[in-house]
């Protein structure tokens, strides 16, 4: 009887310790990729750095920068350099639900005479950008994301089937379709924004892999030589 208590009340699960990203864990693992490490003090976060074709980047980990984040915040940013008129904008549905829902209510306030100055910059892009697919991905893949875009082709260009995979593949326990994560290709930059569950190696190191690859993706099918 008393293990069993002890399974209720969670005394047999393993530290935290034994899976959450301590900065040695994050710092050791970082080495054995060729990526630099800094870390902003215990608690606070920490950046990486790597490049993808010579182009460099950056992820950090800190306080989230948007109000749908809870907990902590993974944001990357890739300096790739490829077509400055090109942007797709992926992001989970959950996420894309709720944000379309919260600039409906803002708009259909009635006491609300101003426009919102606290509205993330993403409810702008999910109106000025719309949404496309294509029958070659899975099914699961549409119904866990959602893909917006100023042309279907570079959507298209962009998101191949192994970045696809990688998105559809995160390790377990891993974030589930209700975390929000964005990843995007504006400004002839790459972006990744997340929110950062659960806060494990595993978790981090899929995160790092998603957006190097597609960082590597877009240079590949979205540089300013390629005519789609």
């Amino acid at each position: 009887m008393f293990e069993r208590l002890k399974k209720v009340f969670g005394s047999d699960k393993p530290d935290a310790g034994d899976s959450a990203a301590s900065d040695e864990a994050v710092s050791e693992w970082a080495g054995t990729r060729g990526f630099s490490f800094t870390g902003m003090g215990k608690g606070k976060g920490f950046a990486l750095k790597g490049s993808v074709g010579n182009k460099p980047w950056k992820m950090e980990r800190s306080s989230p920068s948007r109000d749908y984040i809870h907990g902590e915040e993974l944001r990357a940013r890739g300096e790739i350099k490829v077509n400055d008129d090109v942007t797709v904008l992926v992001m989970n549905r959950a996420l894309k639900d709720a944000l379309e829902k919260k600039a409906y209510q803002a708009y259909t306030d009635t006491l609300q005479t101003t426009a919102d100055h606290n509205m993330p910059e993403e409810v702008r892009w999910l109106a000025m950008y719309p949404e496309v697919g294509w029958e070659s991905l899975p099914k699961p893949f549409w119904q866990r994301y959602a893909v917006m875009a100023d042309h279907r082709s570079h959507a298209l260009a962009w998101l191949d089937p192994h970045l696809v995979e990688l998105m559809m593949s995160w390790p377990e326990p891993s974030p589930d379709a209700q975390v929000p994560f964005i990843l995007m290709v504006l400004r002839g930059k790459a972006y990744l924004r997340m929110q950062y569950t659960p806060a494990d190696m595993p978790t981090l190191e899929h995160a790092a892999l998603i957006f190097t690859t597609a960082c590597e993706s877009a240079i590949a099918g979205l540089s300013n030589d390629i005519t789609l």
